[in-house]
């Protein structure tokens, strides 16, 4: 409908053209991007220019309608089209053509470890979005893992910058080939959810540059973003949607960015600060952002009738409006109204083909047997057991539900149940547990008696059972993996805990399937043979988790984040509540740069699961790395090259990381830092030759002082290895 609308308004612009002879430039999409803002702007009122910068409706924002200019859709993200939500407050719409397909959450795309297939992810998130209208795409999230409590770490790809960033650059890319924006989120510092609205974040230029902006960087430099959303925290004192340091200095500074910045609904505080420190465009009121806005209009957002005000009274130069407005026009130009983007499509066997691939490769095998006495029971044969028990409140969730922004209405759902029942028959179910209804900023209070009562029906049909799958963990529900509040237990919610432990009494043939996208406290882990981490895997979950439970496909996933024993070892937590969560007004990241494994390995503190960390069916043997030179200028770079050879009995994946440290540095670094990897396939005896190019830039730290990248002439040394903390080979050069 919107794309007619346009046709026809355009359609009539040129009809009232008859004395000249070609469109205007802003009109014709054939001209260059540039030269079309630019003749938009000099045919615009001072009124429309404004006019362009706040929302029109929850999810919608204006053109320039008297100039045929269209405007704009956006669509929460950031794994699957959000269903339509009312004009003008939070109801869901009640359409019956809005069903998607939902799209496994970041938190197991970045678990793939597999650009190319974040890619394809990315390519069909767009034809959906695209196909639904949409021009602005809410994702993806980069924001750093910094705490297993954050309740929107399953939005964002993990602790590591380098591992984010190259996991996003691919994903904007195919998204914006269909004419859609993506909104790399939420910019910056918005590492918890709790007091998200004003807690005003200190941390240092080093672990600011270093840590949690490099996925930023390259989701605007070489992915090619046009659109960044404005985070609700503060930084430094100033609430980051509109902070001059974020905005002005770094992104549209340092880094060239030339699409628009985009607040989170909700997130604007100031009008002067808002027009003079980089907000492009207001989509949320002064309000809570979450109630009705029936008794004032959008005009009365900051940059509505109050930022008109400033700029007819010369408090705000016309160089800054008409920055703005050309932000939004170029946004325009590339999206609502770029008449060459392909038409989409929706639920297609294609997309649903690419959220298989994602859950199945981003599926983590934990453990497998201990090696010793324990011996692992995957993969489970199909008919190898006669009476397979599943237990768990997760088995048969619809986890689409729930969580916040990020929720989604599926077209289509396969549980684990089914997708169980599909590979091994006629499986036998217990609940085991009651989690509730997932209510934004709710919990329902569930009866002990019906949690009891659950367990020991569980308890009971364990005994009977040859095997027993338990599938729980957390869930969208407040106060676990949702927006607006953080979890507030590093263990399993419900009484979890205590039903594995029960449930390992009566049979120790169990394999535990944890749903989340946050690391959990493990106390029975020594008792289980066998433990999957899975990841909110959206349609097709069950498929793709029974696969991989009966070796229908070999795990390949590694962890995108650390896994603490104790939520105390965890870097944000060691240093006491003002490191996190804060006071309720200032935070300080005490950890500074030792962010998630920097921190493990630099202060030698075992973790339950390191960084990178994943098992497979087969076993893969690592040759010895082999360096093209041992020393390296500022003008030349280095080539590692390192076999791989698969050992076992079945074809796998393999993730080779490579890791550079600093062996003496003038300033604090860490033990070493992810700067490489690379995901094979072998057969089974095949081998292969992973090759990596080391340059200068990976040698680098951020220079406060200086305020630039330098490295230091010394001693490096490259690790390769299947995880932060399984290194296979080592070796060193000298940097002059």
């Amino acid at each position: 409908m919107k794309r007619f609308l346009f046709a026809s308004i355009l359609f009539a612009v040129s009809a009232g053209m008859q004395a000249q002879e070609k469109l205007p430039v802003y009109l014709d999409d054939s001209q260059p991007i540039e030269d079309r803002v630019q003749d938009a702007l000099s045919r615009m009122t001072v009124e429309e220019k404004a006019r362009l910068s706040y929302a029109q409706g929850k999810f919608s924002s204006p053109g320039c309608p008297r100039l045929g200019i269209p405007e704009l859709w956006y669509s929460d993200g950031p794994h699957g089209v959000r269903a339509e939500i009312n004009w003008n407050d939070w109801g869901y719409a009640g359409w019956t053509s809005d069903s998607c397909t939902a799209f496994p959450a970041l938190t197991c795309l970045a678990a793939t470890w597999n650009v190319e297939l974040s890619g394809e992810y990315g390519k069909a998130l767009g034809e959906e979005a695209v196909y639904r209208g949409k021009d602005v795409q809410l994702g993806p999230g980069v924001n750093i893992y910094r705490t297993p409590l954050n309740g929107r770490n399953f939005e964002y790809m993990g602790e590591d910058p380098y591992l984010a960033g190259e996991m996003c650059v691919p994903y904007i890319q195919e998204l914006q080939k269909n004419g859609v924006a993506a909104c790399v989120k939420h910019y910056a510092l918005n590492n918890q959810e709790l007091w998200r609205g004003h807690i005003d974040v200190e941390v240092s230029d080093r672990a600011l540059y270093e840590i949690y902006l490099p996925a930023f960087k390259a989701a605007v430099e070489r992915g090619g973003a046009w659109t960044v959303m404005g985070a609700y925290n503060k930084v430094r004192g100033t609430h980051a949607t509109h902070s001059k340091l974020l905005n002005n200095d770094i992104l549209k500074g340092e880094w060239k960015f030339d699409g628009c910045v985009v607040t989170d609904w909700g997130a604007a505080h100031d009008t002067y600060q808002a027009a003079m420190y980089g907000l492009d465009l207001e989509m949320g009121s002064f309000t809570n952002g979450l109630t009705s806005e029936a008794e004032f209009g959008f005009d009365d957002y900051y940059l509505g009738k109050a930022y008109l005000k400033m700029i007819k009274e010369g408090k705000i130069p016309m160089d800054v409006v008409d920055d703005k407005a050309a932000r939004v026009l170029r946004l325009i130009f590339r999206t609502s109204m770029n008449r060459n983007r392909p038409f989409g499509s929706m639920c297609t066997e294609e997309h649903y083909q690419t959220a298989y691939n994602v859950a199945a490769e981003g599926t983590v095998l934990l453990k497998n047997g201990n090696g010793k006495k324990q011996k692992g029971l995957l993969p489970v044969l199909p008919g190898a057991y006669k009476r397979i028990l599943v237990v768990g409140d997760n088995a048969t969730r619809n986890l689409m539900q729930g969580g916040g922004s990020s929720e989604l209405k599926v077209k289509d759902f396969i549980s684990p149940l089914d997708g169980i029942r599909k590979v091994f028959g006629n499986v036998a179910y217990a609940q085991g547990y009651a989690a509730g209804r997932p209510m934004y900023g709710q919990v329902e209070e569930i009866p002990q008696s019906v949690m009891d009562s659950l367990r020991e029906d569980a308890v009971r049909k364990a005994a009977d059972a040859d095997l027993v799958i338990y599938v729980g963990g957390l869930n969208k529900n407040h106060l676990q993996d949702c927006e607006a509040g953080d979890r507030i237990s590093y263990n399993l919610p419900f009484g979890q805990d205590r039903l594995i432990e029960s449930l390992l009494e009566v049979n120790r043939n169990l394999v535990v399937v944890l749903v989340s996208g946050n690391a959990v406290a493990m106390p029975w882990l020594d008792k289980v043979p066998s433990v999957v981490q899975t990841w909110y895997l959206g349609t097709i979950t069950g498929k793709a988790l029974a696969d991989v439970l009966s070796g229908g496909v070999n795990p390949s996933g590694k962890l995108p984040f650390t896994y603490p024993v104790r939520l105390e070892d965890s870097p944000a937590h060691h240093f006491g509540e003002l490191s996190y969560p804060g006071d309720s007004i200032r935070e300080i990241y005490k950890e500074d740069i030792l962010v998630g494994y920097r921190w493990y390995d630099t202060k030698k503190v075992k973790p339950l699961f390191p960084f990178g960390y994943g098992l497979s069916y087969t076993e893969f043997e690592y040759g010895k790395a082999v360096l093209s030179a041992d020393r390296m200028t500022a003008s030349s770079s280095i080539r590692l090259s390192c076999t791989v050879k698969n050992t076992g009995r079945v074809a796998g994946k393999e993730i080779v990381q490579l890791y550079v440290g600093d062996e003496k540095c003038s300033v604090p670094r860490p033990l070493k830092e992810l700067k490489g990897f690379r995901k094979i396939s072998l057969q089974p005896g095949e081998e292969a030759t992973v090759d990596f190019t080391v340059t200068p830039d990976m040698l680098k730290f951020f220079d406060d002082e200086k305020h630039e990248w330098r490295a230091e002439s010394g001693k490096f040394k490259l690790y390769v290895g299947a995880s932060s903390a399984d290194i296979r080979s080592v070796a060193e050069f000298v940097y002059e």
